[in-house]
């Protein structure tokens, strides 16, 4: 009988763990987050020309060849919230109240009025993205994301169980978005649509027209718009950037922004979710959703939030344009250069910082895609340009325009010579045959 006993409590030790070995698995989630950028660059042979310094045209940081500096006020405004010491303990998950203020005077229009409320305070744009994303969508829904497109959609909706639908972007019209094709991607689980503009990356701008045909699908359907406007403000001399709420009558908006890119500081993590809710669609519990989100991780760095008002207050103007004109100017000569190189067919930007190039694979047989033919051409020409099937948009591939102007040129040169020395005239079949 003890016999029993004891084998009776061996058997409730077992039913309450089994394991006879460490079985230490990792989540799905993790398993399924995959950054599509990484997954393809990780996978190239990137040996650059020893004889040819690199030049790397593939990163979208404003920083990295330090020749877009940013403005003295900006650094001022944080060494002055370091020396205050008033923003070395925690802040509230959604941000201090007064740099929520700040940002909502300073994005506020009569067409889209901005209050505190309606601003959260975020660890950079990503992070006001995956907040977006995460409030409006369960397991089994689906978004809309452009193509090409910013790869973090993907990244962080499918590691969210969320399906991602693919809507085109179209190149013969700068980039507008194929609204007929958007529209018929959508259904009963469809619980946002993303768009990006200025884009990343095409570096298009939506007309005015264009944004109001967007929304019409979105309200026809009712269908929320997650707005991706890092790149807001960021265009070139005779286009006009308006944001999406600003045009927007019925369809809530939660636009999405930051410090990184205007003001060339993405290290800085200082983000935000802008809400725009006219009709009070999204109404109290979306809201409440963000608030009870931010909370998961305490958000934004209370130095920048402390150095915000100064930032968007004392930012001289002439810092804004001289690093437009940077833009356009790099754009100009690589868009040019470019546009006379047999193979190659590059679309002019309007604004942001990329350029997007085709290349028309049938003049390149010896590659069967936009991977082998970067990859090459870093083997090559010690240029690397980022292949944009990592944008699940094959056969082109982005520039940033960032470098500085006689590495622009140099780089242009070198993919000239690539091309002349790979470029056939016949089609692939054709040569072929003459083979």
């Amino acid at each position: 009988s003890t016999a029993l006993i004891l084998g009776g409590i061996v058997c409730l030790a077992k039913q309450k763990s089994c394991r006879q070995r460490w079985n230490i698995r990792p989540s799905e989630m993790s398993i399924n987050t995959l950054n599509p950028i990484r997954a393809i660059v990780d996978g190239m042979k990137l040996t650059p020309n020893p004889e040819k310094p690199m030049i790397a045209l593939s990163i979208g940081d404003p920083t990295v060849f330090g020749n877009l500096p940013t403005d003295d006020k900006v650094l001022q405004a944080m060494k002055d919230a370091i020396d205050s010491q008033k923003y070395n303990g925690y802040a509230p998950s959604v941000g201090y109240q007064k740099s929520r203020e700040v940002v909502a005077n300073f994005y506020s229009c009569p067409e889209a009025p901005l209050e505190a409320e309606d601003v959260l305070l975020t660890s950079g744009c990503s992070q006001a993205i995956d907040l977006a994303i995460t409030v409006l969508c369960n397991p089994g829904d689906n978004i809309l994301v452009p193509c090409p497109g910013f790869s973090l959609y993907k990244t962080l909706a499918v590691s969210l169980g969320i399906q991602v639908k693919l809507y085109n972007l179209l190149p013969e019209k700068s980039w507008e978005i194929d609204l007929q094709h958007m529209e018929s991607l959508i259904d009963d689980r469809t619980t946002c649509l993303i768009v990006n503009n200025p884009s990343n990356p095409c570096g298009s701008v939506y007309s005015k027209e264009h944004l109001q045909n967007i929304l019409s699908v979105a309200s026809k359907h009712c269908v929320p718009i997650l707005a991706d406007e890092i790149y807001g403000d960021m265009v070139f001399p005779g286009c006009t950037y308006q944001s999406t709420a600003s045009l927007a009558s019925d369809v809530p908006i939660l636009a999405c922004g930051g410090l990184a890119k205007r003001w060339l500081v993405p290290g800085w993590r200082l983000g935000w979710i802008l809400i725009h809710d006219k009709n009070q669609i999204f109404g109290k519990e979306i809201r409440q959703g963000l608030v009870k989100l931010s909370q998961r991780i305490l958000g934004a760095c209370t130095i920048v939030q402390g150095a915000i008002e100064s930032i968007l207050n004392n930012t001289p103007q002439e810092f804004y344009h001289r690093t437009i004109r940077f833009l356009e100017s790099n754009s100009e000569i690589c868009f040019s250069e470019l546009s006379t190189v047999p193979g190659l067919t590059p679309v002019m930007p309007s604004g942001a910082m990329y350029l997007m190039v085709g290349i028309e694979m049938e003049h390149f047989p010896e590659f069967q895609n936009d991977v082998q033919f970067t990859e090459r051409l870093v083997t090559e020409q010690s240029v690397f340009c980022l292949p944009a099937t990592a944008f699940e948009y094959p056969n082109y591939f982005r520039i940033v325009v960032t470098v500085p102007e006689e590495m622009m040129v140099e780089a242009c040169t070198r993919i000239r010579e690539f091309c002349q020395c790979h470029y056939r005239t016949c089609s692939r079949d054709s040569n072929e045959l003459d083979q």
